[in-house]
């Protein structure tokens, strides 16, 4: 079957209780190609009924899920990361014409997702809590870790399937139900993924197509228990809001501005390559996209050069194509970022590659691979989240600056280095003000270790052990198998306790 027959058939579809059906919504998007301009397909805006009934769905195979074991519970989820395999093809196809980046990306995602799944179907069952030393004679004191309940994912456009299974695996392997509302951009083809849970029994995952009303409803229900955002700011702060008024645990990964620094020891050709890399893919709409590009005086112009080389050779077209960079996923989204570029202009940046729309591509939301020049640390595209394929440099005079600069943003989600001196590395590990430093190696991810970052880019970690926990209550229990007194401390209390003096 056939990416585009798919795409039909999951138009104005839900998924609730194990089965895929009509919604009973009046209202609904189109989903458009981005490379082509074209309807792919149609999105419903799930009722508010239809909502209420995942709902309690959820919190009925929860009950159940939570008494499974913990092998049963890991068997199912690596079958369902062979099914991600399995399934990676037309997943991948589907999610390139849902919003556009290149084929090679969009299947690498869905591996990504499968090496989530198998990752935390073992580590969920390695460790159920620990026993701790007792204070008292003769007792046993423990800990239990717990599953929240109904665990809320909400999600963007850009890594639907990966960001799904980063909550999703951790999550579902430790007891809880999980409801997904996909991005308007993705919602086909995470319906589609959903096909790749079928082991899981009915009502254990969901998924709720919508606008920014079925997220509201999911989070302000007091029958949800836990949520998983990533998205906006404005919107992570609502989430965030909404939850603290039920003391509702949350995750919120709310935009990052990463800075890239290159010292002069680095050699200038990797580190070149590594900037586009971390500028330009997925047309720049990643939350770790290097944004901030911070090069010491004594190899600018040389980096400079060589990063104009990779923008100029960066092959933009259709997803579905030999190309290394797809379309922006959404005219609005173009607007958005055009508007952030024009202001950089406006404020005295310099183009030196790109900056416009490809001539070549006459439809489709497509825009050049830019490097900026001449940047300043005040101007707003070193102060905002640009998400778009541009790569702003500004010139410092020492590590110390780069640093300082580094620092002085409201984000703190990921960091670069470029650099062959250990100590400057060091420096960068230990003083840069971000969840995450890569050295000499942009925007990798690892199952074992923690996502996540500082100030406003949220908080909470996805991923390791850490994003385990995440999903997970904690409860203590001191067990006295004698049931003896415990008169250290019980009533009468004794009189040569009392305060000795009148």
């Amino acid at each position: 079957m056939t990416a585009i027959k798919e795409l039909n058939r999951l138009s104005n579809q839900v998924f609730i209780n194990g089965e895929f059906r009509n919604s009973a919504a009046t209202d609904s998007l189109d989903v458009i190609d981005p490379a082509t301009a074209e309807t792919a397909g149609h999105m419903p805006i799930a009722t508010a009924v239809e909502v209420d009934e995942a709902i309690a769905v959820a919190n009925a195979s929860q009950k159940a899920w939570n008494k499974v074991n913990a092998l049963s519970r890991a068997e199912l989820m690596h079958e369902i990361a062979s099914n991600m395999r399995a399934l990676r093809g037309i997943l991948g196809e589907m999610l390139t014409r849902e919003m556009g980046k290149p084929y090679k990306e969009t299947t690498d995602e869905v591996d990504w997702s499968a090496s989530a799944v198998d990752y935390y179907a073992e580590i969920a069952r390695h460790d159920y809590g620990k026993v701790v030393g007792p204070a008292v004679d003769d007792q046993f004191h423990f800990t239990l870790k717990e599953p929240m309940g109904v665990v809320v994912i909400i999600l963007p456009f850009n890594f639907p399937f990966c960001l799904l299974c980063w909550s999703a695996a951790a999550a579902l392997a430790t007891g809880n139900a999980v409801i997904v509302k996909p991005s308007e951009n993705t919602a086909l083809s995470t319906l589609k993924f959903m096909e790749a849970f079928a082991p899981l029994p009915d009502g254990l995952i969901q998924c709720l197509p919508g606008a920014g009303d079925v997220g509201r409803q999911l989070v302000e229900s007091t029958d949800t228990h836990m949520i998983a955002f990533t998205g906006s700011v404005p919107t992570g702060q609502f989430v965030a809001r909404a939850c603290a008024d039920q003391f509702k645990p949350c995750l919120i990964e709310a935009s990052g501005n990463d800075p890239f620094l290159v010292m002069p020891s680095a050699s200038a050709g990797m580190a070149a390559r590594g900037a586009a890399f971390a500028a330009y893919l997925n047309c720049g709409q990643v939350c770790t996209s290097a944004e901030r590009i911070f090069v010491h005086q004594d190899i600018h112009d040389e980096f400079v050069s060589k990063l104009v080389s990779n923008a100029q050779a960066m092959r933009i077209g259709n997803g579905l194509d030999n190309i290394d960079m797809g379309p922006m996923v959404s005219a609005r989204e173009r607007d958005r970022y055009e508007a952030i570029l024009q202001r950089a202009i406006d404020q005295g940046a310099k183009v030196a590659a790109g900056g416009g729309r490809p001539v070549a591509q006459k439809t489709g939301w497509f825009v050049e691979a830019t490097v900026l020049t001449e940047v300043t640390p005040d101007m707003d595209i070193m102060n905002q989240e640009s998400f778009g394929p541009s790569a702003p440099i500004c010139k410092v005079s020492s590590l110390e600056e780069a640093i300082e600069l580094a620092n002085k943003s409201r984000f703190g989600l990921g960091s670069t280095i470029y650099t062959s001196d250990l100590n400057e590395a060091m420096r960068a590990v230990n003083e840069i003000e971000t969840g995450m430093v890569w050295v000499n190696a942009p925007l990798l991810d690892n199952d074992a270790g923690p996502f996540g970052g500082r100030k406003m880019t949220g908080m909470g970690r996805q991923l390791g052990a850490e994003g385990l926990d995440t999903f997970r209550h904690t409860k203590l229990a001191m067990i006295d198998p004698g049931a003896n007194d415990q008169d250290f401390w019980w009533f009468p209390y004794k009189e040569e306790e009392a305060f000795p003096g009148k």
